[in-house]
């Protein structure tokens, strides 16, 4: 066996074992297999949010982007550098308190509960289950093409044995396993990518080489307009692009539901630090590689195979193999990701909300696996008919999921005034405009890019709907204030003060009680 296999099968069997050694922890409880328990720390939540928000697009879609338009790709890269960082200090803290005392656990009942419509949880399953699913074919597309390219086996074959591990780990290990195999995936896609990076950087002489080579191809290589200067003053296709990932990630509920696994609060701090650390290291280079990719494989038939073929091209094969493991290790962190979720609300949203109202515990775990495992194969069969651009679904998908729930999140524990119908407004508008400025390329006749205008239409129809809408009840108005309160203390410190000291301490943690409670409680 080869090198090559010898890394793959290693990194496979890693992958393996971690979800089987949470499979019975994740068994215990829904809890547990949908949300980890909510007890992840910032390391594992910043790493599991950034490598399920990056997915096979950052090593695939992005630098085929980049090898066709030139640096005005990295308009994406801008926004995507500074994703992680406005996610959690806008949804974090809030959306960790509101889902707990909603007792929600998957983002889409979250809606539901806050919203106070069973509406919202239809048309949000929906719309969630059908672009996830979406998404995952994108996923499981790039996981073809690099295992065909890492083991010179066919497509088909390569995306069946990748995908099942995917499956395999998923099914059994649940959230945690998803989590903590992300935090290890992680770790090897900023290594991978970095030390592709780092050669190839001096390979073309740095920035100044890489400038004056592309300028000897094509000058407009270099104008923030795109090759052949594409996008020439269409700002709004440039907000767009900087937009889709600079706050998109904040409207998928594979990347949100992170913030509900968190241990506590204090948990969004440290997460922000590590994902803003992590970004700058990882976020550009794709980018860079799919302009040098230009210089060094001008003869290139697929651009998505850019970091690929420099990978063999520029390391030994066991570097590249190293590499090409990095690439799996995007695509399998987004995949799992995407199936969990997918899962999730099969199992928590439809089945237990619609048709088995009473199903246990050990049910809903159990028809949560068998909807992953049924989505996976279904991803399998679609991938393996028609493989379309990475690049493309992944846009769009990504796209259709933001424009459908960023700003019903947002305003949910950032709007008194925000209710079902201006949520309905706010999923449906964004979702349908997106798809239609898609499908009729409405970019080229409008230069507006199709998520700024779905952002657009679902933040009007939020405005408009809520005006018109039922306002929210008085219990969902009194969560909403704890979510925004900070904890002072909690009833059981109060207790041990009031127990460990004077007379007098049972006077203040008195007082302390009558106070909060009059603006409206302590979250604890």
């Amino acid at each position: 066996m080869s090198m090559d296999g010898v890394i793959f099968i290693t990194y496979i069997a890693v992958l393996l074992v971690i979800g089987l050694w949470f499979s019975r922890k994740s068994s215990e409880s829904t809890e547990n297999y949908l949300l980890g328990g909510r007890s992840l720390g910032p390391a594992v939540t910043a790493m599991t949010m950034q490598t399920t928000a990056m997915s096979g697009y950052m090593f695939m879609g992005a630098p085929a982007l980049a090898f066709k338009y030139g640096w005005y790709a990295l308009w994406y890269a801008i926004g995507d550098a500074g994703g992680s960082i406005i996610n959690l200090s806008v949804l974090g803290k809030r959306m960790r308190r509101m889902s707990e005392l909603l007792g929600a656990l998957s983002p889409i009942e979250y809606l539901e509960k806050r919203f106070e419509s069973a509406s919202v949880r239809v048309i949000g399953s929906i719309i969630a289950i059908v672009f996830l699913f979406a998404y995952v074919c994108a996923q499981f597309i790039a996981a073809g093409k690099a295992m065909a390219t890492l083991t010179g086996f066919p497509y088909e074959l390569s995306l069946v044995i990748g995908i099942s591990v995917i499956i395999i780990y998923t099914v059994a290990g649940g959230y945690l396993a998803v989590a903590y195999t992300s935090f290890v995936q992680g770790i090897i896609m900023v290594t991978g990518v970095v030390g592709i990076g780092f050669l190839a950087y001096f390979h073309v002489g740095g920035i100044s080489g890489l400038n004056t080579a592309l300028a000897q191809i094509d000058p407009t290589y270099l104008s923030i307009w795109g090759k052949d200067l594409a996008f020439y003053g269409q700002w709004g296709v440039v907000l767009g692009a900087i937009l889709i990932f600079g706050i998109g990630y904040m409207g998928l509920p594979h990347v949100v539901v992170r913030h509900m696994s968190m241990q506590s609060t204090k948990t969004v701090k440290g997460a922000i630090l590590i994902s803003a650390i992590w970004n700058q290291f990882f976020i550009y280079v794709p980018y860079i590689l799919g302009l040098i990719g230009i210089i060094l494989l001008p003869n290139l038939a697929d651009p998505e195979m850019v970091i690929t073929e420099l990978a063999y091209t520029l390391f030994p094969g066991f570097f590249a193999a190293l590499l090409l493991s990095a690439v799996m290790s995007a695509v399998m962190s987004t995949a799992d990701s995407l199936l969990m979720q997918a899962g999730t609300i099969l199992s928590r949203d439809v089945y237990q909300r619609f048709i088995n109202k009473n199903a246990s515990q050990k049910t809903t775990v159990l028809v949560s696996r068998l909807c992953i495992l049924g989505g996976g194969l279904v991803g399998i069969a679609v991938a393996i008919y028609e493989p379309p651009s990475i690049f493309g679904l992944a846009v769009f998908a990504f796209g259709t999921l933001g424009n459908s729930f960023l700003v019903p999140y947002v305003a949910s524990v950032y709007s008194k005034k925000a209710n079902a119908l201006g949520c309905l407004c706010a999923m449906i508008g964004g979702a349908m405009t997106n798809i239609i400025w898609t499908s009729m390329e409405l970019e080229t006749i409008t230069a507006v890019h199709p998520f700024l205008a779905g952002l657009t239409v679902s933040l009007i129809g939020m405005i408009i709907g809520s005006r018109f809408g039922r306002k929210p009840s008085q219990p969902i108005l009194n969560i909403f204030e704890q979510s925004t309160n900070k904890r002072f203390f909690s009833k059981e410190f109060d207790q041990n003060i009031a127990r460990s000291l004077a007379p007098e301490a049972k006077n203040i943690s008195s007082f302390l009680s009558q106070e909060t409670d009059r603006h409206s409680g302590i979250y604890s």
